[in-house]
């Protein structure tokens, strides 16, 4: 499995529907592709702006290229992403899973 990450910073009144946006398009059309296997998004509070990352699940290398095309280490941008006023990191990071493991919680 390899891990496809990638961030941005936003403008915190803008986090919201930035959030809306990047689920209506990278999100979904990555997990209506072949070797979608999940995402993750996470975010981290600094002191004046929202450092937002995707993090998509892949089956392989090959199934990233069907998704990024002929670069795969080159985020992926939308039409509509400038409205939020998102600061994006033009490059993705790529790492192979070696382990995952999300154990139940017992109450």
């Amino acid at each position: 499995m390899i891990a496809r990450t990638w961030r941005c910073l936003c403008l915190p009144e803008h986090r919201d529907g930035f959030l809306r946006h990047m689920d209506l398009t990278g999100v979904q059309e990555c997990a209506a592709l072949p070797g979608y296997l999940g995402h993750q998004v996470l975010e981290r509070i600094t002191d004046e702006m929202v450092e937002i990352t995707l993090v998509t699940y892949w089956r392989s290398m090959e199934d990233i290229s069907a998704f990024a095309g002929d670069d795969p280490s080159l985020a992926r941008l939308y039409p509509g992403d400038e409205a939020y006023g998102i600061i994006p990191e033009p490059q993705v990071r790529h790492d192979v899973v070696l382990e995952q493991a999300m154990p139940a919680h017992n109450a």
